[in-house]
């Protein structure tokens, strides 16, 4: 009944994890009318769907290199201990529409659990493949975005406005597709994870291997989730932090895209 509990629990956070960060791949094209928003739901939530069937390396680091923990009916209510966790900042960023990162709420609420329980942190894992990034994402997006959007303006200097909009309204569609199939490809992937997490340490499983039902409810919930749509969220990113246009939603698309599949 437990292991029930922690699946069924791990399936809502993804579903939360859908609604709340479905805003990242589609608030800027919603915000330039580059896509209707429920055009944008439909395309973000099957390109979740696609990207969550790409690969198992995040499961690999949210399930093995965070946390250690003994095989004993103690670890699930561990597992179930952060996905709660994680599951309440979600629902309270999303209220007030603050665009937090639902992988940081994760693994947050597995090291907290694990701390007030027998487990063992591996903080050399925490700091090379949480920390580090956590850091150096946000410096490196701002970078590579500056430079190209001052490559554009320059190349772009003499053309007709009208026409540059339309033409990044069209790109500015499929970057916000490859960013929502980056989207699925990483986060479907801590919900797989954190489920392998809790049969290996439930003796289900002898090693740490994502079993492929757990792939396929894992693609769904997030996808479900995504289609759901995170509205509140969407609007801060899209018309509370800065004016966007197509050619700089493209961008800010496609620097997201590039380090998504970077670090996946």
């Amino acid at each position: 009944a437990l292991m029930v509990a922690v699946i069924v629990v791990a399936l809502s956070f993804d579903y939360t994890n859908g609604f709340h960060d479905a805003a990242n791949a589609i608030a800027t094209s919603v915000s330039t009318r580059a896509l209707t928003p429920r055009a944008a739901l439909i395309m973000a939530a099957l390109m979740n769907l696609l990207g969550a069937f790409l690969g198992t390396g995040v499961a690999q680091t949210v399930g093995s290199g965070i946390v250690e923990l003994p095989e004993a009916t103690a670890s699930l209510v561990v597992v179930l201990a952060a996905l709660l966790g994680a599951i309440s900042w979600n629902l309270i960023t999303w209220w007030f529409g603050l665009p937090s990162s639902s992988s940081h709420a994760l693994i947050g609420g597995l090291i907290g659990a694990t701390l007030a329980s027998v487990g063992i942190v591996k903080w050399a894992g925490v700091v090379e493949k949480v920390l580090i990034p956590m850091v150096v994402s946000p410096v490196v997006g701002f970078l590579i975005a500056y430079l190209l959007m001052t490559g554009i303006l320059w190349a772009f200097r003499r053309a007709n406005p009208g026409m540059v909009n339309r033409g990044f309204r069209i790109a500015q569609t499929f970057s916000a597709a490859a960013m929502a199939l980056g989207h699925g490809l990483q986060d479907a992937q801590k919900t797989m994870g954190v489920i392998t997490l809790a049969l290996v340490v439930g003796g289900y499983l002898p090693t740490f291997e994502v079993p492929w039902w757990v792939i396929v409810l894992a693609a769904t919930a997030l996808a479900a989730g995504t289609y759901a749509g995170g509205w509140r969220i969407m609007r801060t990113l899209g018309r509370r932090i800065v004016h966007l246009d197509p050619p700089r939603g493209f961008f800010f698309n496609d620097t997201a895209t590039t380090e998504i599949y970077t670090t996946a």
